[in-house]
């Protein structure tokens, strides 16, 4: 048995994880707002809940750059107080048992490789689309992490007159006046408006596949976080998009999936104990 915990920037959620099942799973707030030590009293308190003698190891996602070797939070994005947390050390040194902290985005792609949808393949890149967009990435069944925990910040390469993040998450929304959620709803019934602006984020969408298909060429491409409930509005012209690549077979090969198991990034965490 091993407790997986993802941490974001609204809230943790922590389970024990166990035959490819979560049991005794919670949802606490992140209080991210709030100073380093008292997120880290609260982490503790929260872990202490569920923990038990047969618990092998804990394994945290969180949102940012990780110095996963020592399982140092670097830089948590949505938590502006959690910036070079050994947070390996303070957690072994309180429970007495080996833990392993890596990016969210890497816990998803772990995750789906091992529990989700990426189990019939080696080359997987696993997309979120969120309040961020980044990638989590496993080549040759092993995790790519790159040497400073960085790679896969595909939100932040250069795209039209900002980046990829302005374009393809939540901030798209924003900008435009509302947010995912209420242009979902919105376009759910009928209104024009919102429904042209999930086919225009389709575009930048798929100019974003294109992109991964350039830079990784993989089997299959997972696409998870919030944004991707809008799926059934914005494919056709994501799609329209990627018919555009200059490469026809690697195309028609790649796979582009949708998440569908619920806590993927809590399972992938877990698994990074193994």
């Amino acid at each position: 048995m091993r407790i997986g915990i993802d941490i974001s920037g609204t809230d943790m959620r922590l389970g024990i994880v166990d035959g490819g099942q979560i049991f005794r799973k919670f949802v606490v707030p992140s209080m991210a707002d709030q100073p380093k030590d008292i997120i880290i009293k609260h982490l503790i308190e929260a872990i202490k809940e569920i923990i038990n003698s047969n618990i092998r190891g804990i394994g945290l996602g969180v949102t940012g750059i990780v110095k996963t070797d020592k399982g140092i939070v670097q830089d948590a994005i949505n938590i502006p107080s959690w910036k070079k947390v050994p947070l390996k050390d303070i957690l072994e040194k309180e429970f007495n048992l080996p833990v392993f902290v890596n990016n969210d985005s890497n816990c998803f792609a772990f995750g789906e490789r091992y529990y989700g949808e990426g189990t019939m393949f080696k080359d997987i890149i696993c997309l979120t689309l969120s309040i961020g967009v980044g990638i989590g990435i496993i080549i040759n069944n092993e995790l790519y992490i790159g040497s400073n925990t960085g790679a896969g910040e595909i939100g932040s390469l250069p795209y039209l007159e900002y980046d990829f993040e302005r374009y393809c998450g939540q901030k798209f929304f924003i900008r435009n006046g509302t947010t995912a959620q209420e242009s979902y709803q919105m376009a759910q019934n009928g209104n024009k408006e919102m429904i042209a602006l999930w086919k225009e984020i389709g575009k930048h969408i798929g100019e974003l596949i294109k992109t991964i298909l350039f830079t990784y060429d993989p089997q299959a491409i997972i696409m998870g976080g919030d944004i991707v409930k809008g799926y059934d509005l914005f494919a056709d012209t994501m799609y329209d998009s990627i018919k555009k690549f200059p490469f026809e077979e690697t195309v028609e090969k790649v796979k582009i999936l949708l998440s569908k198991k619920e806590d993927i990034t809590l399972f992938g965490a877990a698994a990074l104990v193994v």
